[in-house]
């Protein structure tokens, strides 16, 4: 399946691609938040095994109880309320390379602020005394369980689904101003994901999956998740023997080559900038960049 979250003038509210069609799931959810209490794509809804309720739904009643939608929508975030975002830093050989940082023995972990979410065609807002805002085209997983403590081979159970995600990253911020990674992570409108949840069973290999990014037209990045150190099952092994990962939370697996931050001069995002970026099979983002005056 293919889910979204999509936003009307009251709310957001899920929705489901079917056959390359829009359609809302307003009425599903109506009744399956009345007898569970989960009324979103949201910890609830993974909680409760959405998903598998809802392939039941769609196996007996296909789209006839569905309403269509039109083509223009405006996409909230695929996921609503992550408990926490959590991100894999230079899981790319030449990523790492680029950026003049060695090749890591294990995952680095850092923490996007969950504020930092919003819709995958949402402007990106270039903080306050930003000089430095950069891109970053990543595969996002979506845990569907709760999970502490699991094996690599147990790890593919606990998958809802994949996304893309956006990390952007203003690198002062991130890496002049001391501390952790995470001030130049979790700004707002740092973390576009979506526009689609798609759930496992859609997705032929992850392990090959060609995703790219283009700034105002020219590509920057241009690779696949095949070039990953930690595939998926290694990370969502590896963060389980720290914390517990609940459902609906949201882990960005990192980036290619073709950063910003990589090239000599370093080329940052300035207003106006149109930033588009897609993984095959998951869907394709686009943000424009507007400076944080303009945006408040």
């Amino acid at each position: 399946m293919k889910l979204f979250r999509y936003v009307t003038e009251e709310d957001v509210i899920p929705g489901i691609l079917i056959d390359g069609k829009p359609y809302s799931l307003e009425g599903f959810f109506e009744a399956f938040g009345e007898e569970t209490g989960a009324y979103d794509l949201d910890e609830y809804f993974f909680e409760e095994e959405g998903i598998a309720v809802l392939e039941d739904y769609l196996e007996q009643y296909g789209t006839s109880e569905l309403e269509p939608l039109d083509e223009d929508i405006q996409y909230a975030s695929c996921v609503a309320r992550p408990s926490k975002i959590i991100c894999i830093g230079l899981n790319y050989a030449d990523h790492a390379k680029e950026t003049g940082a060695p090749i890591p023995q294990e995952p680095i972990i850092f923490f996007k602020a969950t504020t930092a979410l919003c819709g995958p065609n949402d402007d990106v807002v270039i903080p306050r005394n930003s000089v430095k805002t950069d891109w970053e085209v990543e595969l996002a997983v979506v845990i569907g369980a709760e999970c502490s403590y699991v094996t690599e081979e147990q790890a593919v159970d606990y998958i809802a689904g994949y996304a893309v995600m956006n990390d952007y990253s203003e690198r002062e911020f991130q890496l002049e101003r001391g501390g952790q990674w995470d001030k130049g992570k979790g700004c707002d409108t740092f973390g576009p994901l979506g526009p689609y949840l798609v759930t496992p069973d859609e997705v032929d290999d992850v392990d090959s999956l060609p995703m790219w990014l283009k700034v105002n037209g020219k590509t920057f990045q241009n690779s696949t998740t095949a070039q990953m150190i930690f595939k998926v099952p290694q990370v969502i092994s590896y963060l389980s023997q720290f914390m517990t990962l609940l459902p609906g939370d949201v882990i960005s697996t990192g980036t290619p080559p073709g950063v910003g931050l990589g090239f000599n001069p370093p080329i940052y995002l300035k207003p106006g900038d149109v930033v588009e970026l897609g993984i095959e099979g998951l869907g394709e983002q686009r943000q424009v960049a507007v400076s944080w005056e303009d945006a408040n």
